[in-house]
């Protein structure tokens, strides 16, 4: 009997292992729940668009030194 019983004790040991290890069926659900959202019609973004117009704005408006000169009295 117990040259019987050890190879089948060994069979169920491994079978329920494997199975314990293989964590059951996974199941996927598409679109259910899971909102994706749109991207907008421009995707450029504002930061682009406000370094452009401070560059704009140090080229238009300079740095220049527009102080009159005062000539000293003769």
């Amino acid at each position: 009997m117990m040259n019987f019983l050890k190879p089948v004790m060994v069979a169920v040991t491994v079978l329920s292992a494997t199975m314990a290890q293989a964590g059951g069926p996974v199941i996927i659900e598409e679109g259910q729940g899971e909102v994706v959202a749109e991207k907008p019609a421009s995707s450029m973004g504002i930061l682009p668009v406000l370094g452009a117009l401070v560059l704009l704005c140090l080229v238009a408006c300079g740095g220049g030194d527009d102080d009159p000169v005062v000539s000293p009295p003769k």
